[in-house]
């Protein structure tokens, strides 16, 4: 007769009670350490539609952890230092971040954070068990709206370029164009960025549990990327034709959108159908986890709580440092003045319209005028950055959103001349309802430099923000009318302006940043 062993062995997921509890908790304390930054994401997700699908990231992961549950409690886990590194680069980046106000940098810091976390915690063997669900993390940042205008040009020229080859007659301006039923114009809500970060989102779940090779995982997250861009073509088409043949009779209003979403269901059904021939779900994961030793959990009991509080005393240098950074008066400057000189004099405003810039410090609004050529002045000073007022933001612009009255037709980043000296700068054609059309150009002055380069701008003010240097900035903009077949002549007009008013800008910043 066998008798019983005096000490029944340990399970597996015994020795992951303590780890698993204390990582689950430290994940919570540094999710309130950067709730400024969470708040951000989930703001994002309550106002926008594109990202709504944020609030299920976190519950799938979690999900594909538990999915994994009887793989992972065979892992040996053990606590890893190494991610200490992970995390203070993490941390660091999400300062920088911070103090240029680039939320979504941020956001990805801190996601970045959590991973290390868990690594430091667990170690490399459970992170790389669980690499997929910890990654897919990154799909809670509400990113994409960068590319908007690069998806609205795209859709511009795939749906005129389709209406050529199919004989529609189309005269295009910009992103608007008519035909002989109507006019269009493909704004932001069709630049189907909605359709590309489901399609990726969806694509990188389903290739995740369908496919055990990273090939071809890789392979249908590319083809969840080019296959929505192009679709959404083909819906902007769709829509044109049917309102074409109907005299603008379908297709508009409502069922303009119930049109688009129904043909990217159908899209996403084809393209997952048609992945389902190669699908591998039948098989085991590749890379099974160690087996953990039962006697471990005990002896690493100890030092996890030691680790665990040097997790949150790395972790929590960052947002403390912020938190002083923020807390600094600002500094009291003078009323910004310019004043007219090179035989330019001040003049009656002679547009209505006028540029999108929030929250500046010192702001200044003034029409020139020299020899019968108008130009308007705009100076926006921002003294120091913090959010929401901010020298580059995605707030300012041209022209807000949808626009009543003003539409841009043409944008980029031409080499003028000003005062002999070759210069990029950011160019808009605008076009009012009535005709009446602006030529504008416009940068930003940093420690004195010109630049157009948002993401230069934005590192060097977040740098001399963190070193407690001045990270004050000045945004330029000037615009005069042109006329269609003359816009050499508006361009020599704001080269001569820039050229002759720079002296009496410089300073006008020389008076408000005190040099």
């Amino acid at each position: 007769m066998s008798t019983l062993p005096d000490v029944l062995p340990a399970s597996p997921r015994s020795g992951w009670l303590l780890p698993g509890t204390l990582t689950v908790g430290v994940l919570l304390i540094l999710a309130g350490l950067f709730w400024p930054t969470v708040h951000s994401m989930v703001e994002i997700w309550d106002r926008s539609e594109t990202f709504t699908h944020g609030y299920l990231i976190f519950p799938i992961s979690a999900w594909l952890i538990w999915r994994q549950r009887d793989e992972l409690a065979q892992v040996q886990w053990h606590t890893d230092l190494r991610g200490l590194i992970l995390l203070a680069t993490a941390g660091a980046g999400w300062l920088l971040a911070d103090a240029g106000s680039v939320n979504v940098a941020a956001q990805y810091a801190f996601i970045f954070m959590l991973i290390a976390a868990v690594w430091t915690l667990l170690g490399w063997t459970f992170v790389w068990a669980a690499f997929f669900p910890l990654m897919f993390l990154l799909f809670a940042v509400p990113v994409g709206e960068f590319l908007i205008p690069h998806l609205v040009q795209f859709t511009a020229d795939f749906t005129v370029a389709a209406l050529q080859v199919t004989g529609v007659p189309v005269f295009r301006e910009g992103n608007n164009f008519s035909l002989a039923s109507g006019d269009w114009s493909v704004i932001e809500e069709c630049s189907g960025i909605r359709y590309l970060i489901a399609s990726v989102t969806l694509g990188a779940l389903y290739a995740y549990l369908t496919y055990r090779s990273w090939k071809r995982r890789l392979l249908f997250v590319i083809a969840a990327m080019i296959v929505p861009i192009f679709a959404n073509g083909g819906r902007a088409y769709m829509i044109v034709m049917i309102a074409h043949l109907s005299d603008m009779k379908l297709a508009l209003g409502v069922d303009h959108y119930i049109y688009g979403w129904v043909f990217f269901g159908l899209v996403m059904l084809l393209l997952f159908w048609v992945g389902s021939f190669w699908r591998e779900d039948d098989q085991p994961m590749s890379g099974q986890p160690e087996r953990s030793m039962a006697a471990a959990g005990g002896a690493r009991a100890r030092p996890i709580l030691l680790v665990a509080m040097a997790v949150l005393m790395v972790a929590g240098l960052w947002p403390a440092y912020a938190a002083w950074l923020g807390s600094r008066p600002l500094p009291d400057i003078p009323v910004l003045q310019v004043e007219a000189q090179g035989g330019w004099k001040p003049a009656e405003a002679f547009t209505s319209w006028e540029p999108h810039w929030i929250d500046a410090d010192q702001k200044l609004r003034q029409s020139y005028a020299q020899a019968g050529r108008n130009v308007m002045l705009e100076l926006n000073y921002y003294v120091t950055q913090r959010q929401d007022a901010e020298l580059i933001n995605s707030q300012n612009y041209m022209i807000e959103r949808q626009h009543p009255v003003w539409t841009n037709v043409g944008e980029g980043f031409p080499m003028v001349n000003i005062g002999g000296e070759s210069r990029q700068v950011r160019q808009a054609r605008l076009k009012s309802d009535s005709g009446e059309r602006l030529l504008v150009w416009q940068w930003n002055l940093i420690n004195r430099q010109p630049t157009v380069n948002d993401h230069i701008a934005k590192l060097v003010l977040a740098f001399d923000r963190v070193r407690m240097k001045r990270d004050d900035g000045l945004s330029v903009l000037i615009a005069t009318p042109y006329e269609e077949t003359d816009i050499e002549a508006a361009t020599a007009t704001l080269s001569r302006f820039a050229a002759d008013m720079e002296p009496a800008i410089g300073r006008a910043l020389d008076q408000v940043d005190g040099q």
